[in-house]
């Protein structure tokens, strides 16, 4: 959530927050969650909206199928726009961040009302059942969760292995890669992104900040593709300036 501000408000954008789970983590790890009821994540969203005025959402951990279901429902009966879904479902550390029952229920009820889904690729692994080893994979995962009546998927490519230029696993003894390569397909155009490639990031909670960036950018007015080039480079930033401020 507060990687998710930091965003937000990078792109002066005033945040507004509903809280689903209560995590108790820190720099390394996530330890547990204690969730919050439907109940009262419907009463912040009603809230927030009593101000009025909303211009994106972004949705991130959504621990159970009875959270899910009930998010979905807000936003099929509200003036919510359509969000960007991060299906978060595991931390950095391995900590499961979703109910194995409730994946379904993330695919089937709330992935087809999102403007954009962002997973990484072990979320598009679990959500499509394949193995995704390169570009190739990335394209085939983005076009299977299409299907679901999605109209556009992000899938954030990294985790992917080293790379060459073409987005080909390289074997042990390669040169080490160079690129984050990320794949859009946006009712079945497909658009590659690549940035540089930063190793030992230092900084948790990249692909929250690029989800919420993507969201801020689009409250702004941008075109898709023109906000997650630049919620690419608002994370690219923020990783360099984690590495410097750890160096000092």
């Amino acid at each position: 959530m507060l990687a998710d501000v930091r965003a937000f408000t990078a792109f002066g954008c005033r945040p507004s927050a509903a809280i689903t789970s209560i995590t108790f983590q820190n720099d390394d790890a996530v330890f547990g969650a204690e969730h919050l009821t439907v109940d009262t994540i419907r009463h912040q969203v009603m809230a927030v909206l009593e101000g009025g005025g909303i211009a994106a959402v972004k949705t991130g951990m959504l621990p159970t199928r009875a959270v899910v279901r009930e998010v979905a429902r807000l936003f099929r009966e509200t003036s919510l726009p359509a969000p960007v879904v991060d299906p978060v479902m595991r931390s950095s550390s391995g900590y499961a961040l979703i109910e194995e029952e409730a994946v379904a229920e993330l695919v089937n009820e709330l992935l087809p009302l999102a403007r954009l889904v962002t997973p990484n690729i072990p979320e598009a692994e679990q959500i499509t059942g394949l193995r995704i080893n390169d570009i190739e994979g990335m394209r085939e995962a983005a076009r299977m969760i299409r299907t679901s009546s999605v109209k556009a998927v992000l899938v954030k490519g990294g985790h992917l292995g080293n790379q060459d230029a073409g987005g080909r696993r390289q074997e042990a003894g390669h040169r080490e890669r160079t690129e984050a390569i990320d794949l859009l397909d946006k009712e079945g155009q497909v658009t590659t992104f690549r940035g540089d490639w930063i190793p030992n990031a230092k900084l948790r909670g990249t692909g929250c900040m690029l989800s919420a960036a993507i969201a801020a950018c689009l409250a702004n007015g941008k075109s898709l593709e023109e906000a997650i080039n630049e919620a690419k480079q608002f994370v690219t930033n923020a990783i360099l300036q984690a590495q410097r401020t750890a160096s000092v």
